[in-house]
């Protein structure tokens, strides 16, 4: 593997600057390791090599004639297949939408064009983001590469692995309740939730449009910090956007963090909890601790209810927005239809994988005449108070922290007939999606089968410097971030 791959975006813009490697050149080179190693991942569904040489090219123009670079430019990124990219198929790893080739770009993607970063491939991804170990999509599962019998993470584990495996410097996935954090921690990289309405939706395929949120995947903090400055910003194309200036992240980084509080989420270090995780989040306190600040216990009496009030309002959204995948306008059709409804359902029923048809039934139930407000209505009124819950006590701490998930990858399958013990994977990280604060998974460790581990850190809504700050201390303190998989 020829080694610039395996360095951060930092590292790369500063071998670009000093032409000690050309942008076309660092394409190339992503793309043989994309050739050496992907049949062993499967962690794209489609790649996108013209666009990304045309991008690196005027990259190397730029560089030719001494003009500034934007941030990123000339970075190899990959994006979720949930994202628009004009002229590429964007798929959301669902059959109802194998051939559906996007009309026009996503927001995140002409930013991302204009900061001249050359994308080089569509990410495999749960079917429609539905999903905590990628074994859902419609093409092939995903797979580990730090261990390729263990699935990556899911909803965005096409993402994470493809920058853990070193065939892209920098990803973009879609968080719903997880599904960066989970992928990340699973994979040993970072993986960041913006606060939501940080990041336009514009262009990306709703799952539920109230907890969606699109958010950076690398393997420093910085390069994070970085790609979701350029990500971020007001779009009047998506009313959720929030209409407030973009912060410079990398300026936070390195802050003294002496005399902050951290609170420790008593409920996420409870049963289930393994030794290995405990241990490396035990070695997190130790390490704030050692930084200066100040270590309390905390507790949110309402996270025990976030996996049901997530699962009915997720759901229900789910089962709202993909009522218009129906074969009529695009995607899919069936064959042989008798009548429109015939054509409606024999469409859907063969569109959608088994995943996403027992999400849409459970949010039309939820939905339905005489359960709307036992369901739909009370789980709207609990994600209220799970949002108190972190109000208050963020009063009292500045960050908090938990382990990202209780346990490290498990085996490709060994969930696959349990929906339930899927469902409980995410129990560490859907909280923040329903309170819509930001969040991070960093490295912390490894379990003894060497698989990684994830350290979460949340902070209020709008304090994504201050996440990425406590992030940086901790990961400057420790190594973990510079181990890459052996693939």
């Amino acid at each position: 593997m020829n080694e610039l791959l395996k360095k951060s975006a930092t590292e790369q813009r500063k071998a670009l600057l000093n032409k000690e490697i050309s942008a076309v050149e660092l394409v190339n080179a992503t793309f043989d390791r994309i050739n050496e190693v992907e049949n062993k991942v499967k962690t794209f569904n489609s790649l996108t090599k013209d666009t990304a040489l045309k991008t690196a090219k005027e990259v190397d123009e730029k560089i030719a004639k001494g003009e500034e670079l934007p941030l990123l430019a000339g970075i190899p990124l990959v994006l979720k297949d949930n994202m628009n990219l004009v002229g590429s198929k964007t798929t959301a790893s669902s059959k109802i939408l194998e051939n559906f080739v996007s009309p026009y770009n996503a927001t995140i993607t002409e930013k991302l064009l204009n900061n001249l970063v050359p994308i080089v491939a569509k990410a495999n991804l749960d079917e429609f983001a539905m999903g905590s170990s990628n074994e859902n999509s419609a093409f092939s599962e995903v797979h580990n590469p730090w261990n390729l019998n263990k699935v990556p993470g899911g909803s965005s584990g096409g993402s994470a692995a493809s920058v853990a495996a070193c065939e892209a410097t920098l990803s973009l996935g879609s968080d719903t309740g997880g599904s960066i954090r989970l992928p990340a921690s699973f994979c040993g990289i970072v993986g960041m939730k913006p606060t939501y309405g940080r990041v336009s939706r514009y262009g990306l395929i709703a799952f539920a449009s109230s907890l969606d949120q699109i958010g950076p995947f690398a393997r420093t903090v910085e390069d994070a910090a970085t790609l979701l400055q350029v990500i971020s910003g007001y779009d009047p194309k998506d009313s959720t956007s929030l209409n407030v200036p973009v912060e410079d992240y990398t300026k936070s980084l390195n802050n003294d963090i002496k005399g902050k509080k951290i609170g420790v989420i008593k409920e996420l270090m409870a049963e289930g909890v393994t030794d290995d995780v405990k241990k490396a989040i035990d070695l997190a306190i130790d390490t704030y601790k050692q930084l200066g600040a100040e270590i309390v216990e905390v507790s949110l009496p309402t996270l025990k209810y976030s996996i049901g009030i997530y699962y009915i309002l997720a759901t229900a959204e789910c089962s709202s927005n993909l009522a218009r995948f129906d074969g009529v306008r695009y995607g899919y059709r069936c064959e042989g239809a008798d009548c429109l409804l015939d054509m409606y359902t024999k469409t859907r029923a063969e569109g959608f994988g088994p995943e996403v048809k027992r999400r849409i039934m459970l949010g039309t139930y939820a939905l339905s005449s005489g359960y709307y407000d036992a369901y739909y209505k009370k789980a709207q009124q609990m994600r209220r108070l799970v949002k108190e819950d972190f109000d208050r006590v963020f009063e009292k701490v500045d960050a908090l922290i938990s382990p990202t998930c209780p346990d490290t990858a498990f085996d490709l399958g060994a969930r696959a007939e349990n929906p339930l013990a899927m469902y409980l994977t995410d129990i560490a990280t859907i909280s923040a999606n329903l309170a819509g604060i930001p969040g991070i998974s960093i490295p912390a460790g490894f379990d003894k089968d060497g698989m990684p581990i994830g350290l979460q850190i949340l902070t209020p809504q709008m304090k994504e410097a201050d996440l990425f700050n406590f992030s940086y201390k901790f990961e400057q303190a420790n190594d973990f971030y510079k181990q890459v998989a052996n693939l």
